[in-house]
């Protein structure tokens, strides 16, 4: 057998050798674990939050348990109204609070058994951010919706 041939064989056995541990790399790769109940939550979510005409913003976000996430509304100066519902598995809660991240103690809801929506009235300058933080009990669905209210 001669170099040239060889060498073929070593590029065709490394190309071989390295397609099958790619197809290997992404088939053991484990899925994304997505509970069941997240569409039905995400129904009942919108259903005891409905949206409303002349809303400013408003979103349904699924989120794990322990995780946290920030919401950032661009608006104009004023007076808004939020609420906000979660609905979640057994013992879930939230922690709705505006300032910065765990500078002020904020509200918290609970997102299981008869999940109420909540309201509050803030002020608010070009943006408004909002911080939620889920509890160890999980998943959830957030939502909220942002109208203006006249001062």
């Amino acid at each position: 057998m001669g170099d040239r041939a060889r060498g073929v064989a070593l590029y065709a056995t490394t190309a071989v050798l390295l397609a099958g541990g790619v197809t290997w790399w992404f088939r053991a790769a484990p899925g994304e674990e997505i509970d069941p109940m997240i569409p039905q939550w995400r129904a009942s979510a919108q259903q005891l939050l409905p949206d409303v005409p002349g809303q400013d913003d408003a979103d349904t976000i699924p989120l794990a348990a322990g995780s946290d996430h920030q919401v950032v509304a661009v608006v104009d100066t004023g007076k808004y109204q939020i609420s906000v519902v979660c609905v979640g598995g057994q013992n879930s809660q939230v922690r709705v609070s505006l300032g910065e991240a765990a500078t002020d103690s904020g509200r918290g809801l609970d997102c299981s058994d008869d999940p109420q929506s909540d309201r509050f009235d803030v002020g608010a300058a070009g943006r408004l951010r909002m911080f939620v933080v889920v509890s160890d009990a999980g998943p959830v669905v957030f939502r909220y919706t942002l109208l203006r209210i006249a001062d």
